[in-house]
């Protein structure tokens, strides 16, 4: 059974976690400005670590990292796929503004309804990222996997990063064993795994890091397909999956597709052990190099996992209870794993149930740093730091979602608003608009939108707004089809 909480809540308890990972919770009395390592997982859903209540996937290091830090409930990833959220981290924009909607290049049919807007296939050198901000106040900044933002003169190195391993224009490794084919990082080993060793570069920058503050990006290609086990892991995972029994149906239809509703692929689940496996290396390594108490950890995924397909094909985890998974504008698709860890500030254990979205990464680094808040750069973000204080709300009303695009998941253009506890989608193909209240129905089950037209109609009203105000790009009539 899973634990999950569908109401807003912000509770803090003390449970003895200082003892997890020996560092001593005060702040710092250097001046000296504190280190960031920002680990982004690969398409990982909200509900495959055990402390958002997986009991078939096995994270304890994570687990530990939840309990001596924050973990938010109702963090959300820009977007329901990966370039257009990895472009909003970096900018503090939303992918609308930034016109990177898509992941990059897309896959836009043209044999549908509808043709998907054409949005941009690179990161514009005129925006500015985290990383360019970081590294000209004082930072070494370093980049481990997927950039997935631009290929040839748009690589890490061409936007703020003195360091590039792996990082270039593919969403997905070609192997997740040497050899990677990746021109960015050079081939280990027979038998290296990809987790392993973008974790061993990222300690070696570690051990090479002197006295200057840090930003180390670790963008795990991790947990995207091809599902590829981590060997070392797969015989227990075989063996959990096989003691297992049906309690429940295993797919649920979901417009067009399947959902899947069980965590039981050994295969998947032996790449979120490694993933895990190798952050706690990570954590460790900073602890060995009398890091962590100046180091904030921050962790997340950029989409939901990946549960929702074609019928004639099988997704790898569940997100169950949330609707949906990657590629979609249902919970499943966008509500992410986010915990905190920032020494002297974030309470141990403490759980903060407000909305937040991948935009507010850039302005919380930039107030965590001692840095000015560049609200005119980074305007759809606003910084965590008052919930890591103990705040219980930000000073906003609305989250909005804008996927005109189809994807192999099912979906069709559309697009979402979340508003407190209400939840509002419009199908662009089906001129359809749902509505659902979070609070009482975190799976999204029951439509409110004929029973309660006032609020539909109102919440509609605001996401027209917002798409006007921002020139969202909208899916054309496809003639072909019309005329056929």
């Amino acid at each position: 059974m899973r634990k999950y909480m569908n109401r807003r809540c912000f509770v803090s308890t003390l449970v003895g976690a200082t003892a997890l990972t020996g560092i001593t919770w005060h702040r710092c009395t250097t001046s000296r400005k504190p280190n960031f390592l920002f680990i982004l997982v690969d398409d990982l859903g909200w509900a495959d670590l055990g402390c958002y209540g997986s009991t078939f996937h096995e994270t304890p290091n994570l687990d530990g990292l939840a309990a001596t830090g924050m973990r938010f409930t109702d963090a959300y990833a820009a977007c329901p796929v990966c370039s257009p959220t990895r472009a909003a981290i970096m900018t503090g924009r939303h992918p609308v503004r930034l016109n990177i909607t898509d992941w990059i290049p897309g896959d836009d049919p043209h044999d549908r309804e509808r043709i998907g807007p054409q949005d941009q296939h690179e990161l514009p050198h005129a925006e500015v990222t985290i990383a360019e901000m970081l590294r000209d106040n004082g930072y070494r900044t370093f980049l481990a996997g997927k950039w997935h933002l631009g290929g040839e003169g748009y690589y890490p190195e061409d936007q703020g990063f003195d360091i590039n391993k792996g990082g270039h224009e593919m969403g997905h490794p070609s192997s997740y064993y040497s050899p990677y084919r990746n021109p960015k990082l050079a081939d280990g080993p027979e038998g290296e795994y990809l987790t392993d060793r973008l974790t061993d570069e990222s300690i070696q920058f570690l051990k090479e890091a002197g006295e200057e503050p840090f930003f180390l990006y670790l963008p795990f290609y991790t947990v995207h397909t091809p599902i590829q086990a981590c060997k070392r892991h797969l015989q227990h995972f075989q063996e959990k999956a096989a003691s297992l029994t049906a309690a429940m149906p295993d797919e649920r239809e979901e417009h067009a597709g399947a959902t899947k509703l069980r965590q039981d692929d050994a295969a998947y689940a032996t790449m979120v052990y490694a993933m895990d496996e190798n952050i706690g290396r990570l954590l460790r390594s900073l602890e060995e190099l009398e890091l962590a108490e100046r180091t904030i950890v921050i962790f997340t995924s950029d989409n939901g996992g990946l549960s929702t397909m074609a019928r004639n094909r099988r997704a790898p985890t569940s997100n169950e209870p949330l609707r949906a998974g990657k590629g979609w504008c249902y919970e499943g698709g966008i509500r992410v794993p986010l915990i905190v860890r920032a020494p002297g500030i974030s309470r141990v254990a403490s759980i903060c149930c407000e909305p937040v979205i991948s935009m507010d990464f850039f302005p919380t680094m930039l107030e965590l740093a001692g840095l000015t808040v560049l609200p005119e750069k980074h305007i759809d973000g606003l910084s965590l730091v008052p919930l890591l204080r103990g705040a219980e709300q930000l000073p906003r009303d609305a989250l909005y979602w804008h996927y005109p695009h189809y994807h192999s998941s099912t979906w069709t253009p559309g697009a979402a608003l979340r508003a407190r506890d209400w939840k509002l989608i419009e199908f662009f193909d089906e001129e359809k608009v749902e509505l659902y209240n979070l609070k009482e129905d975190i799976g999204e089950k029951n439509d409110l939108a004929s029973t309660l037209p006032g609020r539909r109609d109102e919440l509609l009203a605001e996401l027209h707004r917002w798409q006007r105000e921002l020139d969202a790009k909208m899916p054309t009539l496809n003639q072909n089809t019309e005329e056929s």
